[in-house]
């Protein structure tokens, strides 16, 4: 039986200080895989620190910044290798991170994406906002974790110790099956950043592959994703992406009653930002509605060229049927196993 190739691919952009600081951690438990750096046209000296210190890595030169989603998708056409490992440069692994990930997507090849548990690198014993110990969303598109729900971060007792089929990967660390990758196009170009993990796994579990976490596996991130500590740029690209895939991956029946009622969330949530004193995330809810309404079409094409994959079939698979902001604001809800109700079987 041959041995899958593996690459490790760290998408970069002025991220110096972080390069120095993680990857030597990453070079000393990723042997005998391949690294590469994808930088995206970074003005530090990111890639002249790479080309002098860390000679053993690839550098691929994206030129300008392409953001998130197409920044990948750019690197990972001059990358060959079975299976993707797409990293953040603000996260510490440890060992034996591979390799866990590595036999349960060999086992299950209907396994496309595997994210490891994911705890905070401030404070190592809770999980970290950006992926837990595994994402999902709720029957209106908002995301959750196993270990976080919205900014309540529970603290790591191995709980979530158990791998499990979930419904998106973190993009801080997603291990993803190449083949499967780009059999539905990659990541979503458009997005820049922010979603686009979610929307990849949809577009996967809509073909029919899962999406699964493997805590066997640890990694440690910095991130951070507290709404009011982050720029207006990023409120208007969650509100915008997500937006999106809901419209471009939710099953017809209830698709424009959920639209219509998640824009009236929204417009809960930017009067919020209102309120708070925060009028630039307010303008930045309403001008992601209204590029949503400009990228409508766009939108609607995409749903119908997704559909063109002879084993496409609308997935709910692991969406929890309630409605998550209601469970923790009004019922308080802060924890993943306090959620009432249950999740959807197909």
């Amino acid at each position: 039986m041959s041995v899958p190739s593996v690459a490790i691919v760290i998408l970069n952009f002025n991220g110096r200080s972080f390069l120095e600081k993680f990857l030597p951690n990453v070079i000393a438990h990723s042997e005998p895989h391949q690294i590469y750096v994808a930088d995206n046209g970074s003005t530090d000296d990111s890639v002249s620190f790479l080309k002098t210190t860390f000679t053993q890595v690839k550098i691929i030169d994206n030129k300008i910044n392409y953001g998130y989603a197409q920044g990948y998708n750019a690197a990972l056409t001059s990358v060959n290798a079975d299976y993707y490992i797409l990293l953040n440069n603000d996260v510490e692994v440890t060992a034996n991170w591979i390799e866990p990930i590595i036999a349960l997507m060999e086992n299950d090849k209907k396994i496309a994406a595997c994210q490891p548990k994911l705890l905070d690198h401030n404070n190592k014993s809770l999980f970290e906002y950006a992926g837990a110990s595994g994402g999902f969303i709720d029957k209106y598109c908002y995301p959750f974790c196993r270990g976080r729900i919205f900014n309540v971060l529970e603290e790591d007792k191995k709980q979530f110790d158990n791998s499990a089929e979930i419904f998106w990967a973190t993009g801080a660390c997603m291990f993803a099956r190449s083949s499967a990758f780009w059999e539905v196009g990659g990541f979503d170009g458009d997005y820049f950043a922010h979603m686009e993990e979610i929307d990849l796994c949809w577009r996967l579990k809509n073909i029919g592959y899962s999406i699964y976490a493997e805590p066997k596996s640890t990694v440690y991130h910095v991130g951070g994703g507290t709404l009011n500590k982050v720029s207006s740029k990023k409120t208007y690209l969650n509100f915008r992406n997500n937006l999106s895939t809901l419209t471009k991956n939710h099953p017809p029946r209830f698709l424009f009653f959920k639209i219509f009622h998640r824009m009236n969330l929204d417009g809960v949530a930017a009067f919020k930002f209102l309120f708070e004193g925060q009028p630039k995330h307010f303008f930045a809810v309403l001008y992601a509605h209204f590029t949503f309404y400009f990228w409508l079409p766009k939108l609607l094409s995409k749903r119908r060229k997704a559909k063109e994959n002879v084993n496409f079939n609308y997935s709910l698979r692991n969406v929890y049927n309630g409605n998550i902001a209601y469970q923790h604001f009004i019922k308080k809800k802060n924890k993943f196993s306090e959620l009432e109700g249950g999740f959807f079987e197909a």
